[in-house]
């Protein structure tokens, strides 16, 4: 067991901890604090798979709250502890820098040699895509401008 969590294919498994998902316990109880370490929304699964890793080969021991069905939480890693939870954010800080350098490399090369997504490669990929967005668009704001046109006339 690493985290509080089984693991199961690579992934720390979600652990039901209920209320405890406070970062400071309430009044009158003697948990320790949980700490925020990676919210995982918007977040790739490679790098939210590298940062359990990470935690995994520091010996920090951390757990996650799965996503729930209506996407009101996307989930997180969090750290169960105050001392390691500064250690973890410093670490992944420096991952986050690596990552942050990693990719704007690769994004430069892709720009130079052609091969980075544009306006129009888009366009040309996927044309009923792009007319239909810009389509949408065009209906917001003539949806949104309809009252003050009216009121004009």
């Amino acid at each position: 067991m690493d985290g509080l969590g089984d693991r199961h294919d690579g992934r720390v498994a979600a652990v039901d901890i209920g209320e405890r998902v406070h970062t400071a316990a309430p009044s009158g109880y003697d948990e320790p604090m949980r700490t925020l370490l990676l919210n995982l929304r918007h977040v790739p699964e490679d790098e939210a798979n590298d940062v359990r890793a990470l935690l995994v080969e520091h010996g920090i021991e951390f757990y996650e709250t799965a996503p729930n069905r209506w996407g009101i939480s996307a989930g997180a890693i969090w750290i169960a502890e105050d001392a390691p939870a500064v250690e973890a954010k410093r670490l992944l800080a420096v991952y986050q820098d690596e990552r942050r350098v990693r990719a704007r490399t690769e994004y430069a090369e892709a720009k130079r040699d052609g091969s980075a997504s544009t306006w129009w490669s888009l366009l040309r990929d996927e044309p009923l895509r792009v007319v239909t967005i810009l389509i949408a668009i065009a209906c917001v704001i003539a949806i949104s401008l309809w009252p003050f046109l009216l009121a004009g006339a």
